[in-house]
């Protein structure tokens, strides 16, 4: 434990701005989900109405959750964020157990999976970046060009995040400008020159609402299609796990987590009415390996908006890389600072005050889940993870209120107690759903969940330190 306190003593740099951590929780929100997913929403929901109120929920939820985590945000500005919630709401296991899923498949498979979509996007500019093109075959294992060059840039902004807090936040900020711009760029043509009349006419006319008869039925429907727009709205809680590195935190964290939030629902809900403005809800569902947002392109602009469309997501995916590499780090980090984790994980560089073993190791991990292929499948199983420890987290805000009542908060949960208990039945209702209609996807999350509790009790009776 000798060891371990004196890794106590090296702290992170304090140099995060509002601007910085606003654009951390937007860039690590905008990946590639928004220009897809609408495509398989679509095809479950079978209606305008019912698409669009898919993604009004899910940006109520995940406000809701963010106005929420304000306040544990202010009350705990340290490195790791929402891992210390759940330690201090309900013991060191459950912050583990938060740990552990995000280092094996929460984070790490998130920027494997967005690493390679990064990947096959450049393809358009260059065709030998292709998963045809494979370049080393041992029997089952094959690698192809795609996932080195997924590899080649999760390795360069690993490298670009150990040189400073500073060169990583600077990269955020430039990319999530970037890419916040092409957005407001697609929703502003969908808006001016995209309009297609025929569209118009099917999505908002008495095909509005479909078949829907709101009943159970309908609700069943509309909670399991928003897994795809919950997984694109997720990675706002990043932010968090960059607390010890946040000036003035009390403040910057709640007021980012809002504005950040915020600004990405809007720019989402805004994308998606465009989506129905240039294209029958049809031509959505069977849109060419559901890249929705470059046909609508293409029916704005022409076949040149293909290679546009390209360069905007190799732009956004870019910066969600980014993000969740310099966020996720920060998790393991406090982990090992609690012994729960390598202890060499703990350590900070001496000059440039970033956690360079932490980021190396995750790595190691993402670079691993690229080349198995598997991260996919693992994203799939996740979602109910990663709603479960939301669900807990911001049930964590009435327990300290509860236990820790003289606790400082600079900042309450707006509408508490209502606004977080309805996040809590509304998000519970979405596990229920998934748990009775999509038993493949959300059985596996769980157990990799579970599996974390002997390793928990494994690591403390045996006190890993290498």
């Amino acid at each position: 434990m000798a060891q371990l306190d004196g890794l106590k003593n090296q702290e992170l740099q304090k140099s995060l701005g509002l601007l910085d951590s606003t654009t951390i929780v937007m860039g690590s929100m905008i990946g590639s989900g928004v220009f897809i997913v609408a495509a398989d929403i679509s095809r479950q929901v079978s209606s305008p109405g019912l698409m669009l109120m898919t993604w009004v929920v899910t940006a109520l939820l995940t406000l809701i959750a963010a106005l929420s985590y304000g306040e544990l945000a202010a009350a705990m500005p340290q490195a790791g964020g929402q891992y210390v919630y759940l330690r201090e709401a309900y013991g060191p296991l459950f912050g583990f157990l938060y740990g552990w899923t995000l280092f094996l498949v929460i984070q790490t498979g998130t920027i494997a999976a967005v690493a390679v979509a990064f990947a096959k996007f450049a393809g358009v500019f260059f065709p030998w970046i292709a998963a045809s093109n494979v370049v080393v075959s041992l029997g089952r294992l094959q690698v192809n060009t795609q996932q080195l060059t997924g590899i080649a840039v999760l390795v360069l902004l690993s490298w670009v995040n150990g040189q400073g807090v500073r060169l990583g936040a600077m990269v955020q900020n430039v990319f999530t400008i970037a890419k916040t711009g092409a957005l407001l760029a697609l929703v502003g043509l969908g808006l001016t020159l995209g309009r297609n009349s025929e569209a118009v006419s099917l999505n908002f006319g008495e095909g509005f609402w479909g078949d829907a008869s709101w009943s159970w039925t309908t609700i069943r429907i509309v909670g399991v299609a928003m897994v795809g727009a919950l997984f694109s709205s997720d990675a706002w809680n990043n932010v968090t796990f960059t607390a010890g590195e946040t000036k003035n935190a009390k403040r910057n964290l709640p007021l980012s987590l809002a504005l950040g939030v915020g600004i990405v629902s809007v720019l989402y809900l805004a994308c998606n009415y465009v989506y129905l403005q240039v294209l029958p809800i049809d031509a959505i569902k069977t849109a060419p390996e559901d890249r929705v947002a470059t046909a609508v392109a293409m029916g704005i602009l022409g076949p040149g908006a293909v290679q546009m469309m390209a360069a905007a997501i190799m732009v956004s995916t870019f910066g969600c890389m980014n993000g969740m590499i310099m966020a996720g780090a920060r998790v393991y980090y406090a982990m090992a600072l609690d012994g729960l984790f390598f202890k060499q994980v703990a350590r900070v560089h001496p000059d440039r005050r970033t956690p360079q073993v932490s980021l190396a190791v995750q790595c190691a991990w993402a670079c691993l889940l690229t080349l198995s292929g598997s991260y996919s499948d693992l994203l799939d199983y996740v979602i109910f993870a990663v709603l479960l420890f939301y669900i807990l987290t911001i049930a964590g805000i009435f327990r300290l209120r509860a236990t820790r009542p003289l606790m400082e908060r600079p900042y309450r949960a707006i509408g508490y107690p209502v606004l977080p208990a309805l996040y809590i039945v509304l998000a519970g209702l979405i596990e229920v759903l998934l748990l009775l209609y999509k038993p493949s996807y959300t059985w596996p999350g769980l157990m990799i969940v579970l599996l974390g509790i002997p390793v928990y009790y494994m690591w403390r009776r045996k006190g890993v330190q290498a």
